[in-house]
């Protein structure tokens, strides 16, 4: 080869530019051919059926001139009647021929020539080999009959008076005219609407047979009745509606024989476009037509994109999406591949969401679909997973490819994306906004075990309520509970702001305190203007600025809020404001009324700002005096902040020598070294120096390593936290970085137990191997000796998750079904361990530590059924497992999703409250609980004042846990009382009811009158049996039911005792008789600066971060100790 290419020589130069100057000259003498293509389309034949069929502009221009043709033709022959004398006799001359004026009948062959040669060359054009096929065609037969008698009488003048049925050409024109629509959605390149077409093909049909027999009906009765052009309508319209006067008829046989066969032919022709007309619009109800491109110019709509739709989750969206006044204009356009629910359609009938929500029936991962929807146009797009499917990871790559599809098709439009596994969110890192499932759920049941009903605070938050649910219920707790759900998450620009404007150039604590202390609202949060990072308490170092957007917790936002200044009130009553300890405190008065508050402002120039603004004298209070509380500064003292060295920690110095050459644990601070998936926010954690074998993670069983084979054997100083999953998913890892975070004192670590149906995989293994003291097991809470050797009587918190294979059952709300049973099994054997479940469905909350005799529970049951009546989107909130933080479901965070349209920052908040990220600067969410030394502070405008002066921690909310003193015996003897003695103890309650909220929570135990109040109530509620009863019979009864119970209690006790002796375990740490069934717990968020703390009250905090006050210098490691509980070396600052 190289042989060959060296004997060719290269051209000279000349020749070169010879062909450059030459150009294609230079190929005329090469042998290569030019081959044209598509010669065939350049016959004439081809060229003719290419305008008049192939191009769509241009054949729809020749049929609408076809179709303007006929219509003259049909107007002609109406004009040649109107003119037309009616001839006497009854001749049957004058059926075939008619007075026909010269001009007329020269326009008519005119018209007939023209229609003719169109019809002869389109059968030219169309011909196809088989010549019979176009000849014998309808609408040629027709157009034979109607021109050649013209055209004839051309060369014969004798024919022009010859009588043609020209009113025929009504069926050309139909035809014309769906043909011509054809084209039109051809040449305007939009899908083809067959019901449109199908109405418009009857409404011909229709107005062809009447207009068919009108002029049928007046010709044939030339010889009978000379009917004119009105009366043939008037008889046809009686005739074909059925109601047959009878004033106008037919008296010729050929008349009487022409309307039978119009009767025959409207009775065979009708129904079948009937039928064809009732099944597409059958299938346009299924599939829901369209969303006209009109209404999405002039109206504002969201998509809704699922792969199957239930009516929870339906609702759920609705309530929330169109709680937010300023949607209330916004139309819903559901986009479901699937038919629509038999619930789902009865809900969409309702007046109130058939005006809003449309549902269409299709693909999101089609453009035809996406284009019904007007996805290009929409406000948003919400992309919603299926949470109940078998296989989770199938439903997140359904979603994937949906959302993939939406930005391809609508690349502006805002997408709001659920994902169910963490290690998918990184295909859809590109969407506006995401909500990972199992990322929340896992971490939020973490910090239910640090800080108690984590997961309540955080549904109440993220749903919109106006914090009128129990306001009707005569107990107090409820009506407080009820009352401080109302509370969400607002922002506002400072300098726009009556709240926060005069805090501009103060302190962040100095602006949360006074903004809370005056105005009742509770700021947890700023963002600069320039920076996209939210930043939860940044601290009393943050100064204010005018741009900056404040983040705060109220009952409502404040654009919506009134403002009243009491001043006069204040000046009549300074006397009293002066001496009256009580009346010095801050009033918090809420008025809500249709979606507006009123807000009483406090007058506090009479105060000193250099002074103790909230200690307050007591009775004989002279020779002892009450600590005080530093005052809230406004800029912050460097020497007042407490610092804190992130490398120590305060159990270090409080640990002995023993202690800690027994533990033999050395623990370092940092990121952990490996992630089990993409896209995980990297979190400062405790981390061992080095990392654990495997074979050292398994629990229950020993290694070279260790002997250890149980969890009683390791000797853990804390309580065990046990965690019962399927599987060990990715998700898992979000509930061990919370607990390991470096906030979190090392004394306070609590051992990691993961009891795991199913064994976990080595990338997991990888990942927890670094943090200390995490174990798993294989086994399931339904075998008992599975739960005692993880300890379970050992444990603190037993966290049980969801199983995937149970979300799914052949009927919905069956899916929680062994979960609940196997909880309610832990709840009887175990009563002293505290129980977190996660469940499906949140209605099957109810079945929480269920029992059927409570009467208790059976009011609570009532009062949620009337909630739901009064149209509350949380009614399962008074729910006592809720409410105290034991259960949770993740679809009610979906709401967290739907909130971000108008909210965009609550995804984020939310992420920054569970610690899922974490910001430099932005504090953290942690809780500190009310001992009887901290009672003193009193209030909770006076804790808020301590924690900001001394730690910089901002309160958001309390959870108070109350006792039910009566036993269920008492509380079945009330139900049976007299109907006078509700309203005896209605007074008595009534008198004593401001000493019992004066009172803490140790002295509600000496009072049975707490609980006298709500028995009534449930009596009010749960009264069946007859009024008067024999109170002797029903005591003894009490009593051979609580006989029987607690011989239940000790079988089960005997039980749990002899399966632990078989194991070889211990029965010491086993407490059988210890049971919480007596307390109620509950939530109030940003409470009223005048409301009392009560004992054993957990406030939730959030902590500014402790990096942000480490100094520039090393400091000693006993100087920057971080004192995570808040106390202070000065007397004045301590709880």
């Amino acid at each position: 080869m190289v042989d060959l290419e060296s004997e060719v020589p290269p051209l000279p130069p000349r020749y070169r530019f010879r062909d450059l100057l030459l150009g294609d000259q230079g190929w005329q003498n090469d042998d290569r051919v030019q081959v044209e293509f598509y010669m065939n389309e350049n016959t004439f034949k081809e060229r003719l059926k290419l305008f008049f069929i192939k191009n769509q502009r241009s054949s729809l221009r020749i049929r609408l001139f076809n179709f303007s043709l006929k219509l003259l033709s049909c107007l002609l022959y109406i004009i040649r009647v109107l003119l037309e004398n009616p001839s006497q006799g009854n001749e049957w001359s004058h059926i075939f021929w008619v007075n026909r004026s010269l001009p007329l009948w020269g326009l008519q062959v005119s018209v007939a020539l023209i229609s003719l040669f169109e019809t002869i060359l389109l059968g030219y054009l169309s011909y196809k080999g088989n010549i019979w096929e176009q000849i014998l065609r309808i609408p040629f037969i027709l157009e034979i009959i109607n021109a050649v008698p013209f055209i004839i009488s051309i060369f014969w003048p004798s024919l022009r008076n010859l009588f043609v049925p020209v009113f025929l050409n009504c069926w050309l024109a139909k035809h014309a005219l769906e043909n011509m629509i054809n084209d039109l959605h051809r040449a305007i390149q939009r899908t083809q609407s067959a019901m449109f077409n199908q109405v418009l093909i009857l409404i011909s049909t229709l107005l062809c047979l009447i207009f068919t027999c009108i002029c049928g009906i007046q010709h044939l009765e030339r010889i009978g009745k000379k009917l004119n052009l009105f009366d043939s309508l008037y008889f046809c319209i009686v005739t074909f509606s059925t109601v047959g006067f009878g004033d106008v008829t037919p008296e010729t046989w050929s008349s009487k024989l022409f309307v039978v066969a119009m009767i025959c032919v409207a009775l065979v022709v009708l129904p079948i476009q009937f039928e064809q007309l009732a099944y597409l619009w059958m299938e346009r109800q299924k599939s829901g037509g369209n969303y006209s491109r009109h209404r999405a110019q002039t109206e504002k709509h969201v998509v809704l994109c699922v792969s199957s739709l239930k009516i929870d989750l339906l609702m759920d969206f609705l309530n929330e999406f169109y709680a937010h006044p300023r949607l209330q204009d916004y139309y819903v356009v559901i986009l479901c591949p699937t038919e629509m629910d038999v619930q789902v359609r009865r809900v969409l009938q309702i007046p109130m969401w058939s005006q809003r929500v449309i549902y269409l029936q299709g693909s999101a991962l089609k453009d035809q679909d996406l284009l019904r929807a007007k996805m290009d146009d929409a406000e948003a797009c919400f992309i919603l997973s299926s949470r109940c499917e078998v296989d989770r990871t199938s439903s997140d790559h359904q979603t994937i490819l949906r959302a993939w599809a939406v930005k391809d098709f609508a690349p502006n439009c805002p997408l709001y994306v659920q994902i169910l596994k963490p290690e998918n969110k990184f295909h859809i890192k590109f969407a506006d906004h995401v909500v990972c499932e199992e990322e929340f759920k896992y971490a939020m049941l973490a910090l239910n075990c640090i800080c108690p009903a984590t997961s309540t605070l955080i549904t109440l938050l993220v749903h919109t309520s106006r914090g009128q649910e129990g306001q009707q219920s005569p107990e107090q707790w409820q009506k407080m509970y009820g009352r401080c759900s109302g509370n969400e998450v607002y922002h506002i620009v400072l300098e726009e702001s009556t709240f926060f404007a005069e805090y501009e150039g103060k302190s962040f604590t100095y602006a949360s305190f006074h903004a809370h202390k005056k105005f009742g609202v509770c700021l947890i949060g700023v963002r600069r203007e320039d920076n996209k990072n939210i930043l939860l308490n940044p601290g009393p170092r943050y100064i204010m600025n005018s741009t900056d957007i404040c983040f705060y917790i109220n009952i409502t936002k404040e654009e919506n809020s009134a403002f009243k200044n009491q001043d006069q009130q204040r000046k009549s009553n300074v006397s009293r404001s002066f001496y009256h300890g009580p009346s010095r405190l801050p009033v918090h008065s809420i008025i809500a009324s249709m979606g507006t508050v009123a807000i009483d402002l406090q007058d506090t120039s009479c105060r000193s700002a250099s002074g103790p603004t909230l200690s307050l004298p007591t009775e004989g209070s002279k020779e002892v005096r009450r600590p005080s509380i530093a005052p809230v500064l406004e800029v912050a003292d460097t020497s007042s902040i407490q610092t804190c060295d992130l490398l120590s920690d305060q159990s270090e110095d409080e640990t002995t020598p023993d202690e800690e050459i027994s533990s033999n644990l050395e623990y370092a601070k940092g990121y952990p070294p490996y992630s089990p998936y993409i896209g995980s926010s990297p979190t400062f954690c405790h981390l061992l120096h080095e990392k654990v074998p495997f074979c050292c993670l398994r629990l229950d069983k020993s290694c070279q390593h260790n002997y250890y084979e149980d969890a009683k054997a390791y000797g853990f100083k804390n309580k065990l936290i046990i965690v019962a999953a399927e599987t060990a998913g990715n998700g898992l890892y979000n509930f061990i970085v919370p607990l390991r975070a470096y906030y979190r004192p090392k004394k306070e670590l609590n051992p990691i137990v993961l009891l795991l149906d199913n064994p976990p995989d080595m990338h997991f293994l990888d990942a927890i191997c670094w943090f200390p003291m995490v174990y798993y097991m294989v086994g399931s809470i339904d075998n008992l000796d599975d739960l005692l050797r993880c300890g379970v009587t050992f444990a603190a918190n037993m966290v049980v998750v969801d199983k995937e294979s149970t979300m799914s059952a052949e009927e919905d709300y069956m899916a929680d079904a062994k979960t609940i049973v196997n909880v309610q099994t832990l709840f009887r054997l175990f009563s002293s361990l505290s129980i977190i479940t996660e469940l499906t469905h949140p209605a099957n909350m109810r079945f929480m530590q269920f029992r059927a005799k409570d009467c208790y529970s059976l009011a609570l049951s009532k009062l949620e059924k009337k909630e739901r009546e009064r149209g509350s989107n949380l009614a399962f909130m008074f729910r006592l497992p809720f409410a105290a933080g034991r259960v949770f479901s993740i679809s009610m965070l979906d709401t967290l999703l739907y909130q971000s349209f108008v909210k965009d920052y609550m995804i984020s908040i939310t992420r920054l409250l569970l610690g899922l990220d974490t910001t430099p600067g932005s504090g953290f969410l942690c809780s500190m609980k009310i001992t009887a030394e901290d009672l003193w502070i009193r209030t909770y405008a006076r804790l808020y004042q301590k924690l900001c002066s001394s730690t910089g921690d901002v309160p958001i909310g309390i959870y108070r846990t109350e006792s039910q003193k009566l036993t269920t015996s008492e509380s079945q003897i009330s139900i049976s009382v007299e109907e006078w003695e509700d309203t005896k103890d209605s007074r008595e309650q009534g008198h004593h009811r401001g000493n019992h909220r004066n009172s803490t929570s140790s002295d509600q135990s000496d009072h049975p009158l707490l609980r006298r109040k709500s028995m009534q109530w449930a009596r009010r509620l749960s009264r069946k049996g007859p009024k008067h009863s024999g109170k002797t019979a029903e005591k003894i009864t009490q009593q051979r039911l609580n006989l029987y119970r607690r011989s239940e209690r000790q079988e089960l006790a005997e039980l749990v005792k002899n399966r632990m002796k078989h194991l070889g375990l211990s029965t010491v740490g086993y407490d059988e008789m210890n049971d919480h069934q007596s307390t109620l717990s509950y939530i109030l968020i940003n409470p009223s600066p005048d409301t009392r703390i009560e004992l054993n009250d957990v406030v939730y905090l959030i902590r500014p971060d402790p990096l942000a006050y480490l100094p520039n210098s090393e400091p000693s490691r006993r100087n920057s100790i971080c004192n995570v509980t808040g106390q202070d070396s000065r007397e004045e600052t301590q709880l």
